[in-house]
């Protein structure tokens, strides 16, 4: 895939940028670019999407994306809410895919960080004592300057190159093979079914939403997601189910409702199929966690 032409989020004459984000939620738009970007959240929730995969997000989120890597961070409906008067706070680094004009891919000095750049075009979720010290580096680069500035970010790569919690992020088989003029599109299809997950959607409805006949749409969508919408579908509403799970005292039949799915049975038989283990146990562990 060509990389999309688009202004780049870097300067000329700038070796990367650092941004902090302070807004009610964080950008709405599902994209790539092509760039690399490091972001960590630092406050907010919702569900991350990565290339083909759907995950919930919280506070310490921290994901490396290659470039031209589709993603999104979409924050639950209550930031989009002003009465509710919450805030989202993050951090994000770009580079560009040409970072200190390819020397990091050439000198064997830079072996390893060449390696995690190459292992970013699946998107790498950092864990741990990792996030934990990297988040710290990057608040710290927000007040440097000059080559402490380019230093800093080297250690930071170079943190995350020899750590053993940066887990991949997509399926190994997973390609973009999204177009730049496709984005509003895909954007719609994502917005969309965050806003009615919890009620019932049918191919007719996303693929009138997309201009395209039910059949055009499904080939469509499972050629750029590398799923069938149904399952695409299933995953936001699952992953929403475990953010009830996580932060609220609901029954399961009340969360499954909740999240789009009209038998306690199905939802049972869905979650375990993904999560290997019920929305009781998973509950259960989850909360036999925090008191470790």
């Amino acid at each position: 895939m060509k990389n999309p032409l688009q202004k780049s989020r870097i300067p000329e004459g700038k070796a990367f940028v650092i941004q902090e984000l302070i807004a009610p939620y964080f950008d709405v738009n599902w994209h790539f670019h092509s760039e690399y970007q490091l972001f960590v959240v630092l406050k907010g929730r919702g569900t991350r999407f990565v290339g083909d995969q759907t995950n919930i997000f919280k506070e310490g989120d921290m994901v490396l994306t290659g470039p031209n890597l589709p993603h999104l961070w979409k924050n639950d409906a209550a930031y989009h809410d002003p009465s509710q008067g919450l805030e989202t706070h993050g951090i994000v680094i770009y580079f560009p895919d040409h970072f200190l004009n390819n020397s990091v891919f050439e000198l064997e000095e830079m072996e390893a960080i060449a390696k995690l750049l190459q292992r970013s075009s699946r998107g790498i979720e950092v864990q741990g004592t990792t996030l934990v010290e990297v988040r710290k580096m990057m608040v710290q680069l927000l007040d440097l300057k000059g080559t402490s500035r380019l230093l800093h970010l080297l250690q930071i790569l170079d943190r995350l190159a020899g750590s053993s919690e940066c887990v991949a992020i997509t399926d190994a088989a997973y390609i973009n093979t999204n177009k730049e003029s496709e984005k509003d599109r895909m954007g719609q299809v994502y917005e969309y079914v965050m806003q009615h997950f919890a009620s019932k959607i049918t191919l007719q409805e996303v693929a009138q939403l997309s201009n395209l006949s039910v059949s055009a749409f499904s080939r469509y969508f499972k050629s750029r997601v590398n799923k069938p919408f149904s399952d695409f579908l299933t995953e936001v509403r699952i992953s929403h189910a475990c953010k009830l799970l996580h932060e609220s005292d609901q029954n399961i039949s009340e969360i499954a409702f909740s999240c789009g799915f009209y038998t306690l049975s199905n939802f049972n038989k869905l979650f375990r199929e993904r999560l290997h283990k019920s929305p009781k146990e998973y509950r259960k562990e989850f909360q036999a966690s925090r008191f470790l």
